[in-house]
């Protein structure tokens, strides 16, 4: 009996290493070389991080570099938003006064009239949704700033994205990253945290990743997904950087995936900027290898808009 009860204990602690250890997460060499073949000849740096959760297999290449965040720093804004509202300093609903001092650009909010009211659900789906300069900036402000916001991150985690405009102590980071930093793997991780409702509370997450849910600005990786799969996501550019964080919820197995230059040669502003293309070409890529059965293609003339 003694034997017996050996052997059967035996049998589990095996059944229970194999278990552990398929759920190790394991790089998928087959898709590392084909986006390194997708990135072989760009002008700049590089770096992509790209999860399948239904297999468990990632990519990194240069994932844990630092780059730019561009608009991307606005993911970190609204944490430390949601964040004050989850202490009870703000409100979602409540009425925010703007004042022309708050003006940084000419996009929505910084046209709007001295004294106009909106509420600041407002103010962050225009953050989230056009990218609005002006008020990310001001509810940077009333999350109570740069390095507030940095700190509840670095709490989550994450030891390298930061926001660093109007922020004491990181002018340097601000003269080389510009508004913010992270690296390929940590803005993957930070969306998926927000889908899995691991960031505050499920609610909290939910509605920050919902707000991410509604993107204007369409054209590059989301282009390359079916017009019916949903998505979280939030994109970026400055002159020498384009970046893209993507969460796809896709039939076969979600999966998310972040790509970033810097210090990229073409710094045009148009579509086919060198970056931007590089943007569309990953996307199409993981989109076809996860989903291989798929015979979706963009259509014809989509481009255009």
């Amino acid at each position: 009996m003694k034997n017996y009860l050996r052997f059967t204990i035996f049998l589990l602690m095996v059944v229970f290493s194999e278990n552990s250890f398929s759920q190790v997460a394991k790089e998928d060499i087959i898709l590392k070389k084909k986006l390194l073949e997708t990135l072989n000849g760009f002008n700049g740096v590089v770096g992509v991080y790209a999860k399948n959760f239904k297999t468990n297999k990632f990519v990194a290449i240069n994932a844990d570099t630092i780059f730019p965040t561009a608009s991307m720093v606005k993911i970190p804004i609204m944490i430390g938003t949601f964040d004050k509202i989850l202490k009870g300093e703000l409100k979602y609903d409540q009425e925010l006064i703007y004042k022309d001092s708050l003006d940084y650009d000419d996009g929505i909010v910084g046209s709007l009239k001295d004294g106009a009211k909106l509420p600041l659900s407002e103010v962050m789906t225009l953050m989230c949704t056009v990218s609005d300069n002006t008020g990310s900036l001001w509810l940077q402000a009333l999350a109570g700033g740069g390095n507030r916001i940095n700190s509840i991150i670095d709490s989550l985690g994450f030891k390298n994205t930061r926001v660093n405009s109007r922020t004491p102590g990181r002018e340097v980071n601000r003269t080389e990253y510009g508004w913010g930093q992270t690296t390929p793997r940590e803005m993957a991780e930070i969306m998926s945290m927000l889908r899995e409702k691991k960031i505050f509370t499920p609610a909290a997450s939910d509605r920050m990743y919902r707000n991410l849910g509604r993107q204007y600005w369409d054209g590059e990786g989301l282009s390359q997904l079916p017009e019916n799969i949903k998505t979280g996501s939030k994109n970026g550019a400055v002159n020498r950087s384009r970046s893209e964080v993507v969460f796809v919820h896709a039939p076969h197995g979600e999966y998310v995936y972040c790509i970033i230059t810097k210090k990229q040669k073409d710094e045009s502003s148009e579509r086919s900027n060198e970056g931007f293309e590089l943007l569309r070409k990953v996307g199409s890529l993981l989109w076809n290898y996860y989903e291989p059965k798929s015979n979706w293609k963009p259509v014809e003339g989509y481009e255009k808009w």
